[in-house]
């Protein structure tokens, strides 16, 4: 799981990235907001926490601005101490999953941040297998059958499947595709995230008659779609707030 922390304060900041740890997620920390912005047009993550009161932004512009010109539906949560109700409803009616106060114990934080998870993903956590018309991915035993055939895959073949098939609509990063596969990403040869997914396409049959397209975002990353769904263009640099 990849988080992006906002937040200027840098023992909060650690404080999270230390308790996110305990729930298999890596985090990326940014302290300020335009530093956040910039990156979120190169990289995706799976969920975004926010200081209310940045230097050089509003959380609430930040959210709104998250809102507009991400093509993903990132869950965004707010962690601040700036926890007034007038704050809570214009965060949530402006498009936040949650408000928690800075001040809350870390298994509520934590049990917090899991259910908003469990919602954006849409997948219910204690099933083992993905049901995906074609293609049947079972966690448990970790395999993939295609038409009711199991093929062969090796162990890295079938993280990068599941995570593609888990996060089919979202525009994903390298970095994140790389982290999440291989436990790294910037450092790594992008060719070997690239044979990976020439492999996945010849063994898995991903194309419009299997129901998938599965497309290379130049400078971006990769969209695994339904081939019903209409082709995204290429995203632009979004002006900064």
């Amino acid at each position: 799981m990849r988080v992006a922390i906002i937040d200027n304060d840098v023992a909060q900041a650690d404080y999270l990235e230390m308790s996110l740890r305990q729930i298999g997620c890596s985090s990326h920390v940014f302290e300020s907001a335009k530093e956040a912005l910039r990156a979120f047009q190169r990289e995706s993550y799976e969920l975004i926490l926010l200081e209310w009161v940045l230097p050089d932004l509003g959380g609430d512009e930040v959210l709104a601005w998250i809102r507009e010109h991400l093509d993903w539906q990132v869950p965004v949560i707010f962690v601040t101490q700036y926890s007034g109700s007038e704050n809570l409803v214009r965060a949530l009616g402006r498009g936040a999953d949650d408000f928690i106060a800075k001040s809350a114990a870390r298994a509520e934080l934590l049990a917090r941040i899991q259910a908003v998870l469990r919602r954006a993903s849409g997948i219910d956590p204690a099933s083992k297998v993905l049901d995906c018309g074609h293609h049947v991915i079972d966690m448990e035993r970790r395999e993939i059958t295609l038409d009711g055939q199991k093929v062969a895959l090796t162990q890295k073949e079938f993280d990068l499947a599941s995570f593609l098939f888990r996060h089919h609509g979202r525009l994903l990063s390298r970095a994140h595709l790389m982290e999440a596969v291989w436990g790294h990403g910037d450092e790594m040869n992008t060719r070997t995230l690239d044979t990976h997914i020439s492999r996945l396409r010849k063994k898995l049959q991903i194309n419009a008659d299997k129901g998938w397209r599965l497309s290379s975002v130049y400078h971006h990353g990769y969209r695994l779609e339904a081939v019903d769904t209409p082709a995204e263009a290429t995203p632009e640099l979004a002006e900064l707030p």
